[in-house]
C-alpha cells in the first residue's frame, strides 16, 4: 500500500486558478508544512566532552599501565 500524497490533487481543490495558483486573498490549500520562528538553541556545553575525553584517556592509561605490570611482572 502506497501513502497518500501530501497535497490534495490539483484538479479536486476547488479556488484554484489555471497553473495550480490562488487567487490573492485566497487562501491556499491545506498541505503539510512547518512555518514559524522559533527559538534559538542553546549551545551544548564545551566543558563536558572535554572532561569525558580526558577521563577516558586516563583510564585507557591506567588499564594499558595494568597490562605491562601484569606482562612484565614489575611487582
Amino acid at each position: 500500500m502506497t501513502a497518500q500524497p501530501p497535497d490534495p490533487p490539483p484538479e479536486e481543490t476547488p479556488g484554484l486558478e489555471p497553473g495550480g495558483g490562488v487567487r490573492p486573498g485566497d487562501t491556499p490549500p491545506e498541505s503539510g508544512q512547518t512555518s514559524g520562528l522559533s527559538h534559538r538553541e542553546p549551545a551544548p556545553p564545551r566543558v563536558l566532552p572535554i572532561v569525558t575525553i580526558a577521563l577516558t584517556a586516563l583510564a585507557a592509561l591506567l588499564i594499558a599501565g595494568i597490562f605491562v605490570v601484569m606482562i612484565f611482572q614489575i611487582w
